[in-house]
């Protein structure tokens, strides 16, 4: 079950990095998206699957999200980045939970 939250996310990134690439011809947006998307599915995969590193695949998914979201809701105070920075912390507390969980 702790396979879907990843699979939600990574279909959303890799949507949001096309959509931002066809409405502005943004290159970082499509390689960005499609790339934390691609892993975010990738972990997911390998969560469904019980391989090792999948947990840890979302998390590193979650912060590199994080790492470029939340800096520009900061600066630009914009509703894209904030939702970014929103979808990565639920992201990283969700995995950052699970793999507590899990050591227990």
């Amino acid at each position: 079950m702790s396979e879907t939250p990843a699979l939600i996310l990574g279909l959303l990134c890799g949507t949001g990095g096309v959509i931002g690439y066809l409405k502005t011809g943004s290159v970082p947006s499509i390689v960005a998206g499609v790339g934390v998307g691609a892993l975010y599915t990738y972990s997911s995969f390998r969560i469904r699957n019980n391989q090792p590193y999948g947990i840890e695949l979302a998390i590193l998914a979650s912060v590199i999200l994080a790492g470029s979201s939340i800096p520009r809701a900061i600066k630009t105070k914009k509703p894209l980045p904030s939702a970014l920075s929103l979808l990565a912390a639920t992201g990283l507390l969700y995995y950052c939970n699970v793999k507590l969980n899990q050591r227990q």
